[in-house]
């Protein structure tokens, strides 16, 4: 009689076991198909990103965006802001739009200099 029992305690512990296996392959086959697309997501969001920046208008638009919402995120009084040795112009351009949308939101007043002894790397 106990061995009886025996053999159906592990056989109930077998399937135990096999029901968490099958578990956790689905958890990490859910984790592996979010990853992918969030690789892809990013992949989309650079291949768009470079075709604004050869759209000056667009690209400024884009810049003026960035910038007020850092100094939405940031709340200063002075900002130092770094761009890429190539974007230096166009974000000198989209400062005065930028500083005035935070201005109307917010009602403070913002400095921005930029940091031109250290621009950002290419790859950003």
């Amino acid at each position: 009689m106990e061995y009886y029992e025996r053999k159906e305690k592990q056989v109930e512990l077998q399937k135990k076991i096999q029901s968490s296996n099958l578990l956790n392959q689905s958890r990490l086959k859910i984790l592996k198909t979010r990853e992918d697309l969030l690789k892809n997501l990013m992949e989309e969001a650079r291949q768009r990103l470079s075709q604004i920046t050869k759209d000056k208008p667009k690209y400024k638009k884009f810049m003026e965006g960035l910038i007020t919402q850092g100094l939405f995120q940031l709340i200063e009084a002075a900002v130092v802001l770094r761009c890429k040795q190539e974007d230096v112009d166009i974000v000198k351009e989209s400062l005065p739009a930028a500083v005035q949308q935070y201005k109307e939101a917010t009602g403070n007043d913002v400095s921005i200099s930029i940091d031109t002894d250290n621009c950002l790397g290419n790859d950003v």
